[in-house]
């Protein structure tokens, strides 16, 4: 068997001082500690402070990529458990009480992704574009009536957003009834009828755990469906 060389070591070993770096930051902002010295995430990551500038410029960039991650990690998985789903109504709602969910079982990520949520709603990577691609689907097919499918992201993210605060604030509240509630709300101001949006809601769900999840980092490099679409 080839024994790995040099060059690959150091990859890996680069590969994980990232990580290790993305993750403490990760975990600070969890905490609601943004301020935080490099100095200390250094330490917590156990890489060397001189190691920080090997990978990112700044506290800034490795908050950024930080967060990135988290989105698309998040974006990638919500991709795959509706791949194959026809009706853009039912892969928007899905897509949405899925990530509701994920904010009571994923708290520290959950809090990372509400720590920045309004300068997310226009990211160009992780949820805000999917979402929006769902939207114009369901626009172009008929399924959605909404005039401006920009305008209702914002209606959607900002929802999205409250909802997740809201779960954290109120832990007593039955996250998954909650969810569903504002989905079917949702689906209504997006254009769906009252009836179909109450099913639609109230699907039977995927097992996120039976799913596999692909590397954030290779994620990021591939296109999304809709930009796989136009490719074809």
């Amino acid at each position: 068997m080839a024994q790995p060389t040099p060059i690959n070591r150091l990859e890996r070993r680069k590969a994980r001082t990232r990580a290790a770096l993305i993750q403490a930051a990760q975990g600070f902002i969890a905490a609601g500690n943004p301020n935080v010295p490099i100095q200390e995430i250094t330490q917590a990551a156990d890489v060397g402070l001189g190691s920080f500038y090997n990978h990112f410029q700044s506290k800034e960039e490795l908050f950024e990529a930080a967060v990135g991650q988290v989105l698309e990690v998040l974006g990638s998985l919500l991709d795959q458990v509706t791949a194959g789903i026809p009706d853009p109504a039912q892969v928007f709602a899905q897509s949405f009480r899925l990530l509701g969910r994920w904010h009571r079982q994923n708290p520290d990520m959950s809090r990372v992704l509400l720590a920045n949520g309004l300068a997310l709603a226009g990211s160009p990577q992780g949820l805000a574009p999917r979402a929006l691609r769902d939207i114009e689907a369901g626009v172009r097919s008929g399924r959605f009536t909404v005039r401006d499918p920009e305008l209702a992201l914002t209606i959607i993210a900002g929802a999205s957003l409250c909802l997740g605060q809201f779960l954290h604030d109120h832990p007593e509240r039955d996250d998954a009834e909650a969810v569903d509630q504002v989905a079917e709300d949702l689906l209504r101001v997006l254009g769906v009828t009252p009836k179909q949006a109450q099913r639609i809601a109230h699907l039977p769900l995927p097992d996120v755990d039976e799913v596999p999840q692909q590397d954030p980092a290779a994620a990021a490099g591939r296109p999304t469906r809709a930009a796989a679409a136009r490719a074809r």
